[in-house]
């Protein structure tokens, strides 16, 4: 057991990963291009992952490397050249579902620590006990699991072995994420990091003497997302989860951009340095930007997923994400009342914009001027990736992140 919970965040490139450590994640979980279990984000080539530790390290943090899909026969002959390479690398952890994989890992890097995935199904503390006699230093528990659930799981393993848990982000409608929607529809298969999401497609009834009369079920105009789970948000209650025993606070999210991770990771550093800072205040007080802040990322409804029973667990009335904010870009330095940026999005004078900054403050202003990289007055920003500067009174932190209210919903997934 951790001396003091972990933030873990995720990190699909990268850039995302240096973001979710300046932002304050304490580890952080990434991949090869292979065996993952994410198939859309870049990943990390050998050369990334060895920077990435490099990265981490310096600044006091881990790097945990997902091996999480479950290998064919024809794949297994990859994995103890992938394994060395990652272990000569530097990384803390193989996070691992597959038993074989788990004896690979063992025998091309025993000196690494193995974390027993959320794949692996853990529901209770006799699985928990029989991975930590495998040699599993920690287990990330199933996502189903209530709070009570948890803190049974914890009255009952060795104190040796760590727990993990899911505290944000995107929920699956099937098991520990074991699902055939997407193989069977599509021929892509969630089970190897490729699912098209078909659990938030739009669907309607259909009944068999009257074919081609499409009914809807009831919710709204669009139909109802009967498959259509709502996003984890926990930060109210992260008290609870650390009382219950879990050691590391885990962000879903590896597909997500490096504006959500850090975003997000913003949020629940602040959350869980309030619960540290005061373990024992009774009722926990969150930090009133916490939520605020989690709603400046694109998301769907939030629910506390199945900490507290299964009735709010994952049912959502639509299928769209909330999206009331809008990227603008990044920070480059500031010098004398001047910001060199890199656009993301578009934006105009007489915009107001807000910059949310590592340490987690924010600074809001409408800028009076801005120049192209050539010193040009212009009065907006068109071009994707292009320099500019622009007037800030205060100071502003490398890597702060620019953004303005947008509003609304944006459809689809």
């Amino acid at each position: 057991m951790l001396q003091q919970p972990e933030l873990l965040a995720p990190a699909g490139s990268l850039e995302t990963l240096k973001y979710a450590v300046l932002y304050g994640a304490d580890a952080v979980y990434c991949a090869l291009p292979q065996f993952g279990m994410r198939a859309a984000p870049p990943n990390l080539t050998d050369a990334e992952l060895q920077e990435a530790c490099i990265f981490a390290h310096a600044r006091g943090r881990r790097v945990y490397l997902t091996l999480n899909t479950l290998p064919t026969n024809e794949e297994l002959a990859a994995l103890p050249e992938a394994i060395e390479k990652a272990a000569a690398a530097g990384i803390d952890a193989f996070i691992i579902a597959d038993l074989g994989v788990l004896r690979l890992a063992q025998k091309y890097a025993p000196g690494v620590e193995i974390h027993f995935s959320t794949q692996a199904g853990i529901a209770n503390y006799a699985a928990a006990t029989a991975a930590y006699e495998l040699g599993v230093k920690r287990v990330v528990l199933a996502r189903e699991l209530s709070l009570p659930e948890i803190a049974t799981i914890r009255d009952n393993t060795p104190p040796e072995l760590e727990i993990e848990a899911f505290v944000h982000g995107a929920m699956c409608m099937s098991v520990s994420g074991r699902c055939l929607l997407s193989s069977y529809m599509t021929g892509r298969s969630g089970n190897r990091g490729e699912c098209a999401q078909p659990c938030r497609w739009k669907y309607a009834l259909v009944e068999e003497r009257r074919p081609g009369q499409y009914m809807e079920i009831g919710e709204n105009e669009d139909g109802s997302y009967i498959l259509n789970a709502n996003d984890l948000c926990t930060a109210p209650f992260i008290d609870l989860i650390c009382q219950a025993g879990v050691d590391s606070l885990k962000i879903e999210g590896r597909a997500k951009t490096f504006y959500y991770v850090a975003s997000v990771t913003s949020a629940y550093r602040r959350a869980l340095d309030a619960y540290l800072a005061n373990p024992n205040a009774d009722p926990f007080e969150l930090p009133g930007d916490v939520i605020d802040e989690l709603n400046r990322t694109s998301h769907r409804h939030y629910s506390p997923g199945f900490y507290f029973g299964k009735e709010q667990a994952l049912q959502t009335p639509s299928h769209s994400y909330l999206r009331e904010w809008e990227f603008l870009g990044t920070v480059d330095s500031w010098e004398n009342g001047a910001a060199r940026c890199t656009q993301r999005g578009k934006f105009s004078l007489g915009d107001t914009i807000e910059a949310l900054q590592p340490d987690g403050t924010t600074r809001t202003w409408a800028p009076a001027w801005l120049r192209d990289a050539d010193g040009l007055a212009i009065d907006s920003t068109p071009h994707p990736m292009m320099s500019y500067t622009m007037d800030c009174p205060e100071a502003l932190m490398p890597y702060s992140l620019l953004r303005k209210r947008s509003g609304g919903e944006e459809g689809g997934n």
